[in-house]
């Protein structure tokens, strides 16, 4: 996360977040520790040591202290403030400096979060320069924090090179867990989850690209991808030729936001889809594995879907054209479908 001198709060046990940290999303403030807490041990936490009390509200975990000569690898949130964690404030807080991605946008969540410790970027183009000073910070008895502009460092981010470097350095490398925009799509995908494999941006090159897919062609996990807006088409389309078009595919968009998306259905229906509609932001693409079949909505499940939608006031237009942005069916189809809808079942 971002480079900053911690001001944050004393390690002593049984002192409340000063200043308080509340959750970002929620107007209530959290209520502070007991003057008598002790400091709560992360690895003998269980859910009923630190449930609150029928109608209260949580309170926050006492901040641990962080480690000198230590790599703090911290997640942020993906999307929603709402995401960030305790622990991963109170880690921001406390190091001596956070080597961020970008250092305008990490700086934007300390702000939000009143975090005033010092950043300094780490990226792809200055990473080999930044290294080993950053790895003498280290041996010299200070903490860093390291974040990305979002999510988990390291996946499909900078991040992989310091933490080798730290561990060949004998130095302490502490994960601090996250948002990740590939188990949150996954979640959400309703793709098998027992066994995936991520393989991040695929080359940008067509040839490069085809030839990576080629070797996923006998994969029989689901397949996860990030890919950018203008080469989504390209994409899908060498999906459909190497892999074809009958394999289950999810789209995701916008993850944790106020718009998020999953589109689902085949490979081919989203060449077609996405052939008609110019894609927007960046997408978690996710691939059923061979063998795997498609799992198609029925006209009775888009019926309920119809209802659910016109319930909430929207009309039967509106309802269609949602619904067809987020399945393989045309506005048109699906329109007709809330035509045969009586009145009285809205």
């Amino acid at each position: 996360m971002e480079p900053g001198q911690a001001d944050g709060p004393a390690s002593e046990a049984g002192k409340p977040l000063n200043p308080p940290l509340n959750p970002p999303l929620d107007p209530g403030n959290a209520s502070d520790p007991d003057p008598g807490d002790t400091a709560i041990d992360p690895h003998q936490v269980s859910q009923n040591s630190i449930a609150p009390e029928p109608g209260s509200l949580p309170r926050v975990p006492s901040p641990q202290p962080v480690t000198p000569s230590t790599l703090y690898v911290v997640s942020t949130p993906i999307g929603n403030l709402g995401d960030m964690t305790f622990r991963a404030v109170d880690v921001l807080r406390q190091v001596d400096v956070i080597a961020a991605e970008d250092t305008r946008c990490t700086g934007r969540l300390l702000h939000y979060f009143q975090i005033t410790t010092p950043q300094l970027s780490y990226h792809h183009h200055n990473r080999s320069q930044r290294l080993q000073p950053l790895v003498q910070r280290l041996q010299a008895g200070q903490s860093i924090a390291l974040v990305s502009d979002a999510g988990s460092p390291g996946i499909s981010d900078p991040g992989v090179e310091l933490v080798q470097a730290c561990i060949a350095a004998g130095l302490g490398v502490v994960p601090i867990p996250g948002s990740s925009a590939v188990i949150t799509g996954l979640m959400g995908s309703g793709l098998p989850l027992d066994r995936f494999t991520f393989e991040g941006f695929l080359p940008s090159q067509p040839s490069a690209r085809r030839s990576a897919l080629e070797q996923l062609q006998g994969e029989m996990r689901t397949v996860v991808f990030y890919e950018s807006p203008h080469r989504l088409r390209a994409m899908l389309t060498d999906l459909e030729a190497v892999l074809g078009g009958d394999r289950p595919l999810v789209l995701a968009r916008e993850l944790t936001k106020r718009y998020e998306e999953f589109w689902r259905g085949t490979v081919a229906e989203a060449v077609v889809t996405y052939g008609q509609r110019q894609p927007q932001g960046e997408y978690t693409v996710m691939v059923g594995g061979a063998g795997v079949q498609a799992v198609q909505p029925t006209e009775e499940s888009l019926k309920g879907e119809l209802m659910a939608l016109m319930a909430q006031g929207l009309s039967r237009s509106q309802a269609s054209r949602q619904l067809a942005r987020l399945t393989p069916f045309t506005r048109q189809h699906i329109y007709q479908l809330a035509l045969t809808l009586p009145q009285d079942s809205l």
